[in-house]
């Protein structure tokens, strides 16, 4: 599927989300979502963020910081504020209206990075701000997920949504600021090491490490494993030996995470015509409101790039359905709602990557 999309001229994801949907329970039933294809899958994008991290040295991400913040913060309270808006209006409760509006807050960087990445474009401006954004996007994303699954258990407690707002945060800084030097020091030691390609072996287990600390502090993985590779990217710049080791694993693996969104598509849900029918104005929002909110964030580039970083920011991809499949083990949002959100974080993760790539068509690598 990845070859026949690329051949049609389009970005191989669709081509491996859409092969995720026929061989999925939907169509073919060949394969059923399991814990063994989500473990396959979470690697895969741990991987395909850490790839690239390594190709995002930290000074060209603080470059952009301002806009990136910017961008994050406008292209959350839109989606939130609309979906929740939206939900309501259709006749749900309070709860289910903010875990939907929840759920169309975060991007899932690891779709658009794979674009970007495949276009030989993530150091253009608007990536480095579509990067920067994404990770801002992904703290206040967890912000908001801990204040509605407070409020839909009971009293929320401010303690706890403060402290783990200092943690994402500090976590944050402390790796992109200390890393880099640490790393560029400990490097020349860790080649003189015995083991056969030592330092790419060491940056793994490093990606690895640094995304359990993430995930325990409350960030998400892949954001850990994202700022683990931007800590090793100027080792990187210097050996690009790196470079093409690490787009070894990640051609194996990456398949796997796009596959596994795919399979969590089901189509029966989409019987009842309300359900097509509220999916439909769902997405079309989520679409919207993320053009309209991180392209905001991005006036003053000229429209070209207001409409790269809008696209860019579009699809949810699994963290969307992981918002959903939380709302479900607390009871508080209906299957049909379920597949709903599930519409969406796979309909915006196929529109996103054809127009980004008509959008970034004229790029070339380095670009400022």
């Amino acid at each position: 599927m990845a070859e026949l999309f690329e051949r049609l001229n389009q970005p191989s994801v669709v081509g491996e989300i859409l092969a995720g949907v026929i061989i999925g329970p939907s169509i073919l039933g060949l394969v059923v979502p399991n814990e063994l294809t989500s473990t396959l899958a979470d690697i895969g994008v741990i991987f395909l963020l850490f790839k690239v991290g390594l190709e995002s040295p930290p000074a060209s991400i603080l470059r952009v910081g301002v806009r990136a913040l910017l961008v994050a913060v406008l292209g959350v309270i839109a989606p939130f504020v609309a979906g929740s808006l939206l939900m309501l209006a259709w006749g749900g409760s309070g709860v289910e209206s903010m875990f939907l509006g929840t759920a169309m807050v975060a991007t899932s960087v690891g779709i658009t990075a794979r674009v970007l990445s495949d276009m030989g474009v993530l150091n253009v401006l608007t990536s480095r701000i579509i990067l920067g954004a994404a990770v801002i996007d992904d703290v206040l994303g967890l912000l908001i997920l801990a204040v509605v699954s407070g409020i839909s258990t009971g009293p929320l407690n401010y303690l706890s949504i403060i402290v783990t707002a200092g943690l994402a945060i500090g976590f944050t800084g402390f790796v992109v600021l200390v890393g880099p030097p640490v790393v560029k020091r400990v490097a020349p030691r860790l080649e003189n090491l015995r083991v056969t390609h030592s330092l790419f072996i060491s940056a793994l287990v490093t990606c690895l490490g640094i995304a359990v600390a993430a995930n325990y502090i409350g960030v998400a993985a892949i954001v850990g494993a994202f700022l683990a590779g931007m800590a090793f990217a100027e080792v990187a710049e210097e050996r690009p030996t790196m470079h093409k080791q690490m787009s070894g694993v990640t051609e194996f693996l990456v398949p796997f995470f796009l596959v596994n969104i795919g399979m969590q598509l089901r189509l029966d849900v989409f019987r009842d015509l309300s359900v097509v029918i509220f999916g439909v104005l769902i997405t079309v929002l989520a679409v919207v409101t993320k053009m309209v909110g991180c392209g905001a964030g991005a006036w003053g580039l000229g429209w070209k790039r207001i409409g790269q970083v809008g696209v860019g920011m579009v699809p949810r991809g699994e963290v969307g359905i992981v918002v959903a499949q939380i709302g479900v083990g607390m009871a508080v949002i209906s299957d049909s709602l379920f597949g709903v959100v599930l519409l969406m974080a796979v309909a915006t993760t196929l529109i996103a990557p054809p127009f980004l790539r008509i959008l970034f068509a004229s790029e070339r690598m380095g670009e400022v």
